[in-house]
């Protein structure tokens, strides 16, 4: 399977000296120990389990969370009462110390969600929770992070954090069956319907790697970049009682103790500001997800498994091209949208950065690459948000960012790895998700423990759906919802219209000028 060190990047290879993550960690070594991660599949399992951890914290607890868009009134469970704002809100009421930093947004004018997100943070500090609204970010960045860390101040053993791509808002709370969340979204394109099927995953950790996740929140709060460059926004915000200063957070506690044998590492993004406005705990950037994506991938031999929303572009094409061109028995399968959650030149500009990466693989290795789609029993497409990634059974990755040069450079993102010793968590992990696609049980999928043997059920599954599809759906319905996706078909002009677009606003660059010339990272 391999031993951590040949997989994990190491404190120079993460590249940040600026950062206090590694700190605890013995000599190059930047990840921990000890530690159990249990992935959790779909929105509704996460909220469900969110919610019973929140509402059982005490008085002395801490809870600190990151969000990228955020509705108070989503339900965590579906019943009255356990709204996001209510669940944390009694939280702190109860004695419980709650902090938060939500993306401030862009404008809703534009498609964004500022509005929600200042309502969220309203919503919680009328409570006496402390919520900050944080745009410290690239001009059209964000903060795409999702966490949430629970310390217990009587019983360590209980901590626990979640890393994704999971937000505490309306559309995520869908499960297997994939029906969609009836807390819906109103901004999703037409062919996902009026609840949008929503398929999504977040990692629980349990252990030391906690702590990595706490102090990963901790650098950003106590971070002494102004949160907003504009004095009117500042003022604008004081007026409408909202909090611009951090107040400090109570003294960090040692991490807890060891609670299964996954080695956790954590990968983030965070850009280059530019002009004196970097992050004391990251400056000149910090690029540990491409890293440890591309010393991952250069370890493949037999398959690499990716669950994510967007596949973009050269620079991600370019990393899975040169290990299929390496070694000759890798497979790549990967599992998108199968459309974008976007209309108009933005819709074409997503499919220009999809249509490039998919074309560099399938020019490669045609027989060896698949890219799916998910549509659920009643025939609406499944928007694929996960973010996960699986190398041979070994390393394996749920985050919130993408295989695009967006999250890889230019906004900040979080992403927790695990090597287990014993290959389970990341083959579980991948039966897992196959049974869920393929419509199984669990127990039906140990057949698919052979990578080929995979490669092969998912290209027979999707097959036999497109071709009951293209015979006008006459007769039973073949079991799974993978649909094939082949490199969208877009002529030369409306391509040229949309290079542009998705080159400035849906794949920027956050990456300093040196690394640019050299397109390294």
């Amino acid at each position: 399977m391999g031993a951590p060190e040949d997989w994990l990047l190491t404190q120079a290879e993460r590249g940040n000296p600026s950062t206090r993550l590694d700190a605890r960690h013995p000599g190059d070594r930047a990840w921990s120990e000890g530690n159990r991660v249990r992935p959790l599949v779909d929105g509704a399992t996460y909220f469900a389990e969110l919610h019973e951890r929140l509402e059982a914290t005490r008085p002395g607890d801490l809870v600190l969370f990151t969000d990228w868009q955020g509705d108070a009134d989503e339900r965590l469970t579906g019943e009255p009462g356990s709204e996001v704002a209510e669940v944390l809100g009694r939280a702190d009421e109860r004695g419980v110390d709650v902090r938060g930093l939500v993306w401030r947004s862009h404008n809703g004018s534009i498609g964004f969600t500022a509005r929600e997100n200042a309502q969220l943070g309203r919503a919680l500090q009328r409570r006496g929770a402390e919520v900050i609204l944080d745009m410290r970010v690239r001009t059209g960045g964000s903060h795409h992070q999702k966490l949430v860390v629970i310390r217990h101040r009587e019983d360590p053993s209980r901590d626990i954090a979640y890393v994704g791509g999971i937000d505490l808002c309306h559309s995520r709370r869908d499960d297997a069956a994939h029906r969609g969340d009836p807390q819906a979204l109103d901004s999703m394109a037409d062919e996902y319907g009026a609840t949008p099927p929503w398929h999504d995953i977040q990692a629980a950790i349990s252990g030391p790697a906690v702590h990595d996740v706490e102090t990963v929140f901790r650098e950003r709060w106590e971070d002494p970049t102004t949160l907003r460059r504009s004095p009117i926004v500042v003022a604008h915000d004081r007026l409408r009682g909202l909090d611009t200063s951090p107040d400090p957070l109570p003294e960090q506690l040692p991490p807890p103790p060891p609670a299964g044998r996954h080695a956790v590492q954590l990968l983030r993004t965070y850009p280059d500001l530019r002009q004196g406005r970097d992050y004391a705990f990251a400056r000149g950037g910090e690029r540990s997800v491409a890293r440890g994506y591309t010393k991952a991938v250069e370890q493949a031999r037999r398959l690499i498994y990716v669950e994510d929303q967007y596949l973009w572009g050269d620079h991600v094409g370019n990393v899975f091209v040169e290990a299929l061109r390496r070694h000759r028995d890798l497979h790549v399968v990967a599992v998108v949208p199968m459309h974008p959650d976007v209309t108009g030149l933005n819709r074409t500009a997503q499919l220009v950065g999809r249509r490039r990466a998919m074309l560099d693989m399938h020019r490669t290795a045609p027989d060896r690459v698949a890219v799916y789609g998910l549509e659920n029993s009643a025939g609406t497409p499944i928007y694929v948000h996960a973010k996960t990634c699986i190398v041979d059974d070994t390393w394996a990755t749920i985050g919130s960012d993408n295989f695009n040069r967006r999250s890889w450079t230019h906004d900040s993102e979080l992403s927790s790895v695990v090597v287990d010793p014993d290959g389970e968590y990341a083959r579980d992990l991948r039966l897992t998700l196959a049974a869920e696609h393929l419509e199984r049980t669990r127990e039906d999928v140990e057949d698919l423990a052979d990578p080929e043997a995979m490669f092969a059920a998912y290209a027979q599954a999707a097959a036999a759906l497109d071709g009951w599809h293209a015979g006008g759906r006459s007769g039973p319905r073949p079991p799974g919802r993978l649909r094939r996706l082949e490199p969208p078909s877009i002529g030369p002009v409306r391509r040229a219209l949309a290079l542009a677009p998705y080159l400035w606003i849906h794949d920027p660059d956050g990456r300093p000028r040196t690394l640019r010339r050299g397109d390294r990272f």
